[in-house]
């Protein structure tokens, strides 16, 4: 059981690898991990406006307060769910976040064979520091997604489709709440984004219909970023005529263009995903109970409820208040119920206690974000293994201190499991 971790910290006499299972104390080791590159750190740690929507999504998630029975027989648990028709060892997916190679030298390698080692679901990012090659070589047999930002040029999307299903990425995440980047002070404020420097771009720049576009052939796999990024640097290279530089800053510029020019899409132009992949497609970014239900009328098979983490909309609603509503539709309920469509959620999910929360909402699996990247930078693979091994610990204890064995027993159910105090 996930709970053994805890059994085995206490038996092994040491500290965490990275010096503690606390959430805050993981941040913090972080940020003196990137004491020298706090843009990088920034970067990660950092909002839309002034973090409204960040504090909210945790205002609103510590109002729901579950409610343990006692004298039940719980002794054996499992976490395990199915999704998509696909058994997993828990609910919990690490969400796409963009550049890991801007904290860890390792970066989205790391991860993957973290992620690999725990039989916990990898969902990669576009924006990746490495080619999805690489992390799926990475990532072995274990499962993984792929997250989309919709490049503009049809022929582009396809061949990251293409590639991501060859690869063995189950499913597709669409995001759809990014067709242009969030008012972010802390990134403006040290003008930091990586991607103009091709940082975040290696899945372009492996693209060979990216790559064609420009005249150029694509890229090594293992061709990648130099750790630390320095910005300066690179831009000193620039000045200097680095052929290699001046490239690298001109494909970058160009892949942005293609991700987030501030061209909107439609649900309509969902079709065109539709019909060129295969596998469960589910769409993220998802906070109205109207965009809920037109996903399950335009053929997706699942969303994520996800207000970014608080990093695209100062003052968006919180993502928990979202789920609730969105899953007492009549219309989500009837579909996930008959196993059509799947709902999973994000935004503010930091404890095991917060997984608790969500199921018991409705959702069926949970999106991990900045906590494990904290770990990345920390300690590298071991790092998102110590942060994993900790939420899923503590979602595990707590669902049997509570009275239950199985997410079963809580799913949708959270009038009879939690109370919300205001």
């Amino acid at each position: 059981m996930w709970s053994d971790f805890m059994v085995e910290s206490y038996h092994s006499r040491r500290p965490p690898a990275i010096g503690s299972v606390d959430v805050k104390k993981v941040e913090e080791a972080a940020r003196a991990k990137l004491k020298d590159r706090q843009d990088a750190f920034l970067y990660v740690f950092g909002n839309a406006g002034t973090h409204e929507t960040f504090r909210a999504n945790r205002k609103e998630l510590n109002k729901w307060m579950v409610i343990p029975h006692q004298l039940r027989d719980v002794t054996h648990r499992t976490i395990e769910t199915t999704i998509f028709g696909v058994r997993y060892s828990s609910p919990l997916f690490l969400a796409p976040i963009g550049v890991h190679g801007i904290v860890h030298p390792d970066g989205e390698l790391a991860t993957a064979a973290a992620a690999k080692n725990l039989g916990v679901p990898m969902i990669l990012s576009t924006v990746s520091s490495r080619s999805l090659e690489a992390v799926a070589h990475a990532n072995g047999p274990g499962h993984r997604w792929f997250q989309l930002y919709w490049p503009l040029v049809p022929e582009i999307t396809l061949s990251l489709m293409n590639r991501a299903k060859q690869s063995g990425y189950s499913a597709l995440v669409v995001t759809v709440d990014t067709m242009s980047l969030g008012w972010r002070p802390h990134d403006i404020d040290t003008a930091y984004l990586p991607f103009y420097h091709a940082v975040g771009a290696q899945i372009a720049l492996t693209d060979p219909e990216f790559m064609k576009k420009y005249g150029l052939k694509p890229y090594a796999h293992d061709d990648v970023p130099a750790f630390p990024y320095d910005p300066q640097e690179f831009d000193e290279r620039v000045r200097n005529g680095d052929k290699k530089a001046v490239e690298m800053m001109r494909l970058g510029d160009e892949w942005m263009g293609q991700l987030a020019e501030g061209v909107y899409r439609t649900w309509d132009e969902l079709a065109f995903i539709r019909k060129h992949w295969e596998g469960p497609l589910v769409v993220k970014g998802i906070l109205s109970v109207q965009d809920a239900e037109m996903a399950i009328d335009t053929g997706m098979d699942g969303i994520v409820v996800s207000n970014h983490g608080g990093r695209q909309i100062d003052g968006a609603i919180p993502a928990i208040w979202a789920l609730e509503r969105i899953c007492k539709s009549p219309k989500v309920r009837a579909a996930q119920m008959s196993g059509t469509f799947t709902v999973l959620a994000d935004s503010g999910i930091r404890t095991g206690t917060d997984i608790f929360r969500n199921l018991a909402l409705g959702a069926q699996g949970v999106l991990l974000g900045r906590s494990y990247i904290y770990g990345l930078a920390a300690g590298g693979q071991v790092g998102v293994e110590t942060v994993v091994k900790s939420i899923l610990a503590e979602f595990e204890i707590t669902l049997g201190l509570c009275g239950y064995k199985s997410i079963s027993e809580i799913w949708g159910k959270a009038d009879e499991v939690m109370v919300k105090i205001v």
